[in-house]
């Protein structure tokens, strides 16, 4: 598939990050440069700097500590060491003198920053960026991108840069999305319902003309089709609402709450926006979100995992690096 490339190439897959580990120290620092991102948190900077660091850095960190904590594996976060091990299989299964696959994080280590340095330093003449959101944003895909440009800026000699926006209605990831669900059917049965869960943002985003809720909504449409699903067999939410601001509905919380008040109290839950597993679907999804529906009355909650370093998410990567303008 890649034999025959011209230039030499690096391949970056890029995700959000994780703190370097669970204690607190560590948190705070990585929660300081992810919240401190002007991308992510859409304030006046002045205004910002003091409720980040006189409200929330101070106490959040001990809570946020406590959660990593119930997912964290021997290898260290799971978002990392996913993202890394899918980057791997990717550079065996494809990689070669003129391929080089990486992997980096847009907050924490391995730095974006010192990923690209790494491919200078090799004679890499043309980057892929291929940040692992299927879905764009501004407050996470346009994150990268500030940092690929601000980097760039300091180079004399600029390499070829493709850069992959997004995927959210990629016929290869959709069916990959889709047969992960069949299988999970295939070993448990399937429920009464399949409920898409997708990271919220603030509603004003949409507004200013963020099309990540649109893409959410295509995306889950899209997975629903290839499923054969009715309407009455899925629901898309928004989940992680933070703050008194509007978000993207419904919520998911409020959604789980009252399944149980329709009868509906068998669900199959997955979250399609990301990549692989991490904090937000190992923890607030898979246990703290399940304590709420079952306590809301329902008998059944079953999440199904991200495609993680599956064989099919390999080819899902390839595919999408393979057809990058």
């Amino acid at each position: 598939m890649f034999e025959n490339l011209e230039k030499k190439t690096g391949v970056l897959l890029v995700n959000l990050g994780s703190p370097a580990s669970t204690s607190t120290q560590d948190v705070r620092a990585f929660l300081g440069e992810f919240l401190g991102d002007p991308r992510v948190v859409n304030l006046p900077r002045p205004l910002w700097w003091l409720i980040l660091n006189l409200f929330i850095l101070p106490f959040r960190p001990r809570k946020s500590a406590h959660a990593y904590k119930t997912i964290w594996t021997d290898k260290g976060s799971p978002l990392i060491v996913f993202s890394q091990q899918l980057s791997i299989k990717l550079a065996k299964r494809y990689g070669n003198e003129n391929l080089l696959v990486d992997c980096a994080m847009r907050y924490g280590k391995p730095a974006l920053r010192e990923k690209l340095q790494a491919f200078k330093k090799q004679g890499v003449e043309d980057i892929v960026i291929l940040p692992l959101y299927p879905q764009y944003s501004s407050t996470t895909t346009a994150s990268i991108f500030d940092v690929v440009a601000d980097e760039f800026v300091s180079w004399r000699h600029m390499p070829s840069l493709r850069f992959v926006s997004d995927y959210y209605q990629s016929p290869v990831y959709i069916k990959a999305v889709a047969d992960s669900i069949r299988q999970h059917w295939l070993n448990h049965g399937q429920a009464a319902l399949l409920v898409m869960s997708f990271h919220g943002l603030p509603a004003k985003l949409t507004e200013w003309g963020d099309p990540y809720f649109h893409h959410c909504q295509a995306t889950a449409r899209l997975l629903a089709d290839e499923l054969g699903l009715k309407d009455k067999q899925w629901q898309l939410v928004f989940q992680s609402r933070f703050g008194r601001a509007e978000w993207l509905k419904p919520y998911c919380v409020e959604v789980l709450q009252d399944l149980p008040k329709q009868d509906i109290k068998q669900i199959d839950v997955v979250c399609p926006g990301f990549a692989v597993d991490c904090l937000e679907t190992l923890e607030e999804i898979a246990i703290t979100n399940k304590e709420v529906f079952l306590a809301a009355g329902g008998k059944s909650y079953r999440y199904i995992p991200a495609l993680n370093d599956c064989d099919a998410h390999v080819e899902v990567m390839a595919e999408l690096i393979k057809t990058a303008q």
